[in-house]
This record gives structure tokens, sequence and C-alpha cells, in this order.
């Protein structure tokens, strides 16, 4: 994909920091993986102050996107191929 605009996405939150962010998903998701900065999801490398929480809820992938002047949004994203990618990244690590 690579393209945030082209994909059908949910806004959680606006104007978070990565704190608030990683804590939003740790809060309200059991799933969860823990990434460094440059991790690509959907071959969009993440941006943030590490450690940068992914989480997954069934197919849907929920991670902070950094949109330049306009801040940080926490997006929920739905790709089964990316989902199945990133659980077995964390079962990896």
């Amino acid at each position: 994909m690579g393209c945030v605009e082209s994909m059908n996405y949910e806004i959680l939150m606006r104007d978070g920091s990565f704190k608030e962010c990683r804590a939003y998903i740790k809060e309200h998701f059991t799933e969860y993986i823990e990434v460094q900065p440059g991790f690509k999801i959907l071959d969009i490398p993440v941006i943030g102050i590490p450690p940068i929480a992914i989480g997954l809820d069934r197919d849907f992938i929920i991670f902070p996107y950094t949109k330049p002047c306009h801040g940080t949004f926490l997006l929920r994203v739905e790709d089964t191929a990316e989902a199945a990618r990133l659980r077995a990244v964390k079962k990896s690590t």
C-alpha cells in the first residue's frame, strides 16, 4: 500500500503524543507488538519515540502515524495480510 491517504482508516486519537498513543493501545488492545522507529507497517515506516506500540484486533492494525504539519494520529486500518505478518514478527521476537 504505502500511502495512508489511499487507505480506508479510522482515527482513534488526534494530536496525541507517542506516549499517549502507546498507553491507549496497551489499555484498549490485549494484543500488541512494540517496534523501533523505522519499522514498516503497510510499507510505511513509523516514526516516534521508542518503543512504538502497534495494536492488533482481529484483522485491524492500530498504529501512530505522524502527518507533517498536522500532528500525530492513532489510526485503525483493516488489512488481513499485514495483521498476519505482524503476528509472525511478534512470535519471532
